[in-house]
């Protein structure tokens, strides 16, 4: 008997627990709306109280959506992006109805469209659909963002191309640049080496003589400028030689003749002689 007495005390008291934990969670959420109501009030006059309101309803239910989902909302009108995708997302999570994750992923969706990421636009419009697949706004918005997806997919290739061939353009004007300064680098070698050359052709003479004979050389030439170069004979001339050679024949003769003429002196006879030039 008194264990059965014992079970009747637990089980009542467990259900007064549960019922004054309901009740607690119902006050809960009652304050977290009336918060969110007011929020909804300031909105439109004042950011910064609206704000507050709807931190104040998520503060007091952490499982608040129209706290959270509000308060994205408020975030979108003021312009702040990440906010309000951050705020999405967690009232997508604590969302337990298709239609309050539907309206979270649809407004996350049209939050990216905004800010040109429409890859990811693409799938927040998806999840929105998987929650409510009748709803024409998010079907027409998912093939918009399809298409500005592909548009910014083709523009990427696009430029993956223009840098590709950019650099692939700085790589062959490198290349040309490496090739000219190569070629600038052999011209000045082959410059130096005939350089060299040079210096050693004053060295030597044209016929590539050592200098020594062409000192031996330059002595002789200086030897025959000492020297006068003989005349040479004109048609009808008679060479110095040959002159000389005359010259010496007529003393000779002229010497017999005379020889001769003392002779017949000592006999008394004169004999007449003729020049034979």
């Amino acid at each position: 008997m008194k264990q059965i007495i014992t079970l009747l005390i637990i089980c009542f008291s467990s259900i007064s627990f549960s019922q004054e934990k309901d009740k607690v969670q119902e006050l809960a959420i009652k304050r977290a709306n009336d918060y969110v109501y007011e929020g909804n009030n300031l909105i439109e006059e004042d950011f910064v109280l609206a704000e507050m309101e709807y931190r104040k309803a998520i503060s007091e239910e952490s499982s608040s959506v129209a706290g959270t989902y509000n308060l994205a909302n408020a975030y979108i009108k003021n312009g702040n992006a990440p906010e309000a995708l951050f705020r999405l997302e967690q009232a997508a999570k604590a969302a337990t109805s298709k239609n309050e994750k539907h309206k979270a992923f649809h407004n996350m969706g049209n939050v990216l469209m905004q800010n040109e990421k429409c890859k990811e636009a693409v799938e927040a419009y998806k999840n929105a659909l998987r929650n409510n697949p009748i709803d024409d706004e998010t079907r027409y918005n998912l093939s918009v963002a399809k298409a500005c997806a592909e548009e910014q997919k083709q523009q990427e290739d696009q430029n993956k191309d223009d840098q590709n061939d950019e650099n692939q353009e700085d790589k062959d004007n490198k290349e040309d640049q490496e090739n000219k300064d190569q070629e600038g680098d052999n011209e000045e070698d082959q410059n130096d080496q005939g350089e060299d050359e040079q210096k050693e052709d004053d060295k030597n003479d044209d016929d590539g003589k050592p200098e020594d004979d062409k000192k031996d050389e330059g002595k002789e030439g200086e030897d025959k400028k000492e020297k006068p170069q003989q005349p040479k004979p004109q048609p009808g001339q008679l060479s110095p030689q040959q002159i000389k050679n005359l010259l010496e024949a007529m003393n000779n003769q002229e010497q017999k003749v005379q020889e001769k003429m003392n002779a017949e002196k000592q006999k008394g006879v004169i004999i007449k002689t003729d020049k034979d030039w």
